[in-house]
């Protein structure tokens, strides 16, 4: 084994840190400067704000978009299974199939649970008083 030199990395490395640290003075030096009152009002098209910006969003969208992170990462793992399928062999092939039955049983677990469930039954008392109340 040859020990591979690490200059081009460390060259690399102090070039990125001059570039960025560079780029942030221009902008800093070279940059307008507002101090108007509406310099920091938020707006979206040219439309000025009518009322909060807080809204009220259900944990169910939350919990979705974490479902739907967390199984299509797995999509990702079984692409890159099947692009290598002749090459793993059955050994790859029950892995596979032990890595599908562990997210199925996931699934069957939050289905079970209700996680997927969008009615309002199985709230239960306090998700009564939150739908009642408004933001909690």
């Amino acid at each position: 084994m040859s020990a591979t030199p690490l200059w081009p990395f460390a060259v690399y490395c102090v070039a990125v840190i001059v570039l960025t640290a560079g780029m942030i003075s221009v902008s800093y030096l070279l940059g307008q400067r507002h101090q108007e009152a509406e310099t920091g009002e938020p707006y979206e098209s040219g439309i000025r704000p009518t009322g909060p910006a807080h809204l009220c969003l259900s944990v169910k969208f939350y919990m979705v978009a974490m479902f739907f992170v967390i199984f299509d990462l797995e999509s990702v793992f079984i692409f890159a299974w099947a692009v290598s399928m002749r090459q793993v062999g059955w050994t790859g092939y029950v892995e596979m199939l032990v890595f599908l039955g562990s997210l199925l049983a996931v699934l069957a677990y939050l289905w079970r649970l209700g996680a997927l469930d969008w009615s309002t039954e199985r709230l239960g008392s306090r998700g009564e008083r939150r739908r009642k109340g408004g933001c909690a």
